[in-house]
């Protein structure tokens, strides 16, 4: 990424403002050949932490059903779960382009894809929404684009579609699937769209897609030939035992969280936390004068030899 499109953060010698990153942006990575690193996010520290590290796009995506606040899957996950997440995501990067995600039946009609659309922008403060579906969304991108709200497609595998697909399975595989996807590819960038995330389809057709797109491909299960590549943060960062086959692992924050959850639980245990440097004492005359031990108040013989009580009516 160039300097003009990933401005460091601000400090005392400089405090230049940081510039956020927009679609136009975008797509000048896109003609330079730079590829595209995108990333989930759902909260604000983590959001600053993945702006500090150059992360040009983050989305904002419903996966937070599943791995944040614990559903089955991306179904339940309500208009006001993602503006509230987004909210937070924005708050923290200061630079990375925010990409919110249209939840379930959030986008049922073209005017009411406008408008919840327009709640991301206006509300959260994100930059752009994504819409799953290809043909099927092609009117429902353009009636936002129209409105002047950047649109992120995504095509294959389809989390929204799930009980329509019957199982989390590789897309466009045969050759009639294949053409749709290609199809659909197609009529996602005529509607106006951004870019295109390429879920769960088979290298060569990635490929193929990105080939054939003026707009940059973000995959996830779809190959190094696309534009770019997105992972879900949880995954990422290594959460769980078990993660996709598409997904790399940087970290293993589970063994290192548990790690760090049962050493403070056996500190406090034995006694050992807090120690001296997470202790805070007062002047120990202070101290002696609220409890009654100070030497003025030795002649008293009306103070108790245990001082004076706390619940005494002064």
């Amino acid at each position: 990424m160039s300097a003009s499109t990933n401005p460091k953060p601000a400090t005392k010698a400089s405090a230049a403002p940081v510039r956020r990153l927009t679609v136009s942006d975008i797509a000048r990575l896109h003609a330079d050949g730079q590829r595209i690193a995108m990333i989930t996010a759902y909260d604000y520290p983590t959001a600053r932490l993945l702006d500090e590290a150059g992360l040009p796009i983050l989305l904002v995506g419903d996966s937070l059903g599943r791995v944040i606040l614990g559903y089955e899957n991306e179904i339940p996950v309500s208009m006001d779960d993602m503006l509230h997440h987004a909210k937070a995501v924005v708050r923290g990067a200061k630079a990375a382009l925010i990409v919110g995600d249209m939840p379930f039946l959030s986008y049922a009609t073209p005017d009411q894809a406008v408008h919840n659309a327009g709640r991301f922008l206006a509300e959260a403060g994100v930059q752009a929404v994504k819409v799953e579906g290809g043909r099927r969304s092609a009117k429902t991108i353009e009636a936002i684009t129209r409105a002047g709200i950047p649109v992120m497609g995504h095509i294959g595998l389809t989390p929204q579609a799930i009980n329509q697909i019957g199982k989390v399975r590789v897309q466009g595989k045969t050759r009639e699937a294949a053409r749709e996807l290609l199809s659909d590819a197609i009529a996602v960038q005529e509607a106006g769209a951004f870019a295109v995330v390429l879920e769960l389809v088979p290298e060569q057709l990635a490929r193929a897609i990105t080939d054939r797109l003026q707009v940059p491909t973000i995959g996830i299960g779809a190959g190094a030939g696309c534009s770019g590549q997105v992972q879900v943060l949880t995954d990422l960062l290594g959460y769980e035992e078990w993660h996709p086959r598409h997904a790399r692992p940087y970290a293993n924050l589970r063994e290192v969280i548990l790690g760090a959850a049962r050493a403070y639980r056996a500190d406090v245990e034995a006694g050992t936390f807090p120690g001296d440097a997470e202790t805070v004492r007062m002047d120990d005359d202070v101290i002696n004068e609220v409890l009654g031990y100070s030497v003025l108040d030795r002649p008293s013989r009306s103070i108790p030899a245990g001082g004076i009580p706390l619940d005494r009516d002064l």
